[in-house]
């Protein structure tokens, strides 16, 4: 999403649709996307069009005196679009979809809570809710735009779906996904016990450690390798929806001080290894802004010489965990218990402020996963693989917790077979 205002709006609407239906969060007739172009067009998609083979030449473009070009009508929802860019001069692209989770909030007459998790707050921003209109009417264009010209920029239609605005086609996008992601957690989490919010002072602002700039040098081949990796399993871990758009660190050692690490604020699906940043405790590449977690990663490897990579992420079916009070238990199949040992559960913590406490927890033997409150997963390995499968395995673990509990209390297994399974796999 990153290189999307280098694309035209007809190809940047076409991706970004192919993405929202690719991860199931529209149907083949739900939803409606649009760009605001600097000419005062709208380019919007069309209406009674299949989103799983949206072309760029089924597009539609509104111009400003609201004559039309395109092969199709615009999507029957327009009005509302072209209202809030009246109301809302800031707001640029807007995306609407019907997505599981939030169309389960708005036939509730909820709001999704996103002070569960520091990133999905300030990322989501203001919600607010639009009460029920026909839609594609003026009335439910009118109610829209009211709800987003007093300052929201997510807003929950009632017995419909949701409508978000951004200043561009990626940060809509953004804001979307992470608040579809984060609502699908919250109902996990409800259904494990009490929600834990954030107190207001941890959700003002997001702490981002100052860094000195490196000196320049040129990437070595095992860097350029490492770099591959790092994206490959980036990648992966979005495909497999370990991480979305905004969420989730993965970094790899190089030596001793150093190490490569994705950088701040960048499409998880869109890393390429130039875009990665190199960097130390207190210093990173020029022009480039590395994680937040750069810093809580370069301790992690100070202290521990057996680490290769690190993980933070925020998998859906761990973070609820994490958002509720109930306990995580990886006594359940030799796979989970081997790979993850116990995954003790902490409370919050910053990953910036308090970095050298979480820090000092983590060990490729004793501690290779924990668990933070609110926050989500730290993971750690040797190799970038042998990480990335404590994060699946993490996360299928979680999801086997959460589908048993309909079916009965957990039976985890004995402390007999624990101590079989360490001593035949040499972990004492």
């Amino acid at each position: 999403m990153d290189t999307s205002s280098w694309l035209h709006p007809r190809d940047e609407l076409v991706a970004t649709m192919d993405r929202i239906y690719r991860y199931h969060m529209t149907t083949t007739s739900g939803g409606n996307l649009s760009i605001l172009d600097p000419d005062g067009s709208i380019w919007i998609t069309p209406s009674r069009v299949d989103k799983g083979t949206l072309h760029p030449t089924d597009v539609v473009r509104v111009k400003a005196d609201g004559t039309r070009e395109g092969l199709h009508p615009p999507s029957s929802e327009f009005p509302f679009h072209r209202e809030i860019y009246k109301r809302r001069p800031d707001i640029k692209a807007i995306v609407h979809a019907h997505p599981g989770a939030l169309v389960a909030f708005s036939i509730v007459r909820r709001l999704p809570e996103t002070r569960v998790q520091t990133h999905a707050h300030a990322l989501c921003g203001k919600i607010a809710y639009a009460s029920y209109a026909c839609p594609g009417s003026q009335e439910l264009g009118d109610k829209i735009a009211e709800a987003f010209a007093a300052g929201a920029d997510c807003v929950m239609l009632e017995n419909h779906g949701v409508v978000i605005g951004g200043r561009d086609l990626a940060e809509a996008f953004q804001r979307f996904e992470t608040l579809e992601f984060v609502a699908q957690t919250v109902i996990k989490a409800s259904s494990l016990g009490e929600l834990r919010l954030l107190p207001a002072g941890v959700l003002t602002g997001q702490a981002v450690p100052d860094y000195a700039t490196m000196e320049p040098a040129a990437p070595g081949n095992r860097e350029k390798e490492l770099r591959t990796q790092v994206c490959e399993f980036a990648h992966r871990s979005y495909r497999q929806r370990l991480m979305i758009s905004t969420a989730g660190s993965i970094s790899a050692r190089l030596d001793e001080k150093q190490f490569v690490i994705t950088p701040r604020r960048r499409d998880r699906l869109d890393l390429r290894p130039e875009g990665l940043v190199r960097a130390t405790r207190g210093a990173c590449e020029a022009g480039k802004r590395a994680s937040r977690t750069a810093r809580l990663h370069a301790l992690i490897y100070a202290a521990n010489p057996a680490v290769g990579v690190v993980i933070n992420a925020q998998p859906m079916h761990a973070s609820a965990f994490c958002m509720a009070d109930a306990e995580f238990c990886t006594r359940t199949i030799p796979e989970s218990y081997l790979v993850l040992g116990d995954a003790p559960k902490v409370p919050f913590a910053c990953i910036v402020n308090d970095a050298e406490v979480l820090a000092a927890r983590m060990s490729v033997k004793k501690c290779p996963v924990l668990l933070i409150e609110n926050e989500g997963a730290l993971i750690v390995g040797r190799t970038l693989l042998e990480a990335f499968d404590r994060l699946e395995v993490l996360e299928a673990t979680a999801e086997a917790l959460l589908l048993s509990r309909p079916l009965g209390p957990l039976v985890p297994m004995p402390d007999e077979a624990l101590t079989e399974l360490r001593r035949a796999f040499g972990l004492d």
